[in-house]
């Protein structure tokens, strides 16, 4: 199967009409969830997309070592070998890595600053030249409008589509308040958002916030075994 089949068939494309054009240039996406229900899975699918597009994507981890996300990058491209039942797993993987960079952060010493002038390293010396930029362990639950403001200027200025994991927590929603407020305070500031819903053994990918028109009919869910966004009713 062709890059461009696997890319044609991301059930993603139902939030966006492409995946990789969910968001805008400058634009920022969001995948909340719980701790351990799926968010850098979710992360590392919206990556692989961009990459089997060979778009450059910067992700950017503040609480894990790169060898750990390689390994969640290994096994989440392995699982779509196995669903997608590909033979030259290692030529696609070969041909895809050259347009992924990872970057470590210890959380106390991340700041857009910072983050601005690796960033710089990066595309002065000719190294690497992001495009898309996950973020991978930032706090939601402390003031961070203002550090997201000025990360918003970065995206537009080099024309980045950005994507953040936010952590939230069981207390904090409810079915009157499905979307917690450490969220709903900078959620004016994104183009895009996903909510992972354990219901029972089944996760639910609840899109609460698209570029154009949500579509209450989109029924997406996270396989369990693969840990895969699919669509359409668990076990169809």
């Amino acid at each position: 199967m062709l890059k461009k089949e696997i890319v044609l068939k991301n059930p993603l494309r139902l939030i966006g009409g492409e995946a990789g054009h969910i968001l805008p240039k400058g634009g920022f996406g969001a995948v909340l969830a719980r701790a351990g229900v799926g968010k850098t899975a979710v992360l590392v699918q919206i990556a692989l997309d961009s990459l089997l597009r060979e778009t450059n994507v910067l992700h950017i981890s503040l609480d894990q070592p790169v060898s750990k996300v390689c390994l969640w990058y290994e096994e989440v491209f392995n699982h779509v070998g196995k669903h997608y039942q590909l033979n030259n797993t290692v030529d696609l993987w070969d041909a895809i890595l050259p347009h992924r960079f990872i970057m470590t952060f210890n959380t106390e010493g991340f700041s857009i600053p910072r983050l601005e002038e690796r960033i710089t390293d990066l595309t002065e010396q000719g190294i690497f030249y992001p495009q898309v930029v996950l973020v991978d362990g930032l706090s939601f639950d402390q003031e961070v409008r203002e550090l997201l403001n000025e990360m918003k200027l970065v995206a537009r200025e080099n024309e980045l589509k950005v994507w953040f994991a936010v952590r939230i927590h069981r207390e904090d929603i409810s079915e009157e308040k499905p979307v917690p407020d450490n969220f709903m305070n900078v959620a004016d500031l994104f183009d895009a958002a996903l909510q992972l819903s354990p219901q029972g053994p089944q996760v639910r990918v609840n899109p609460i916030k698209t570029p154009g028109e949500l579509d209450e009919s989109i029924s997406l869910y996270l396989d369990p075994a693969s840990l895969l966004i699919k669509d359409g009713e668990p076990g169809e």
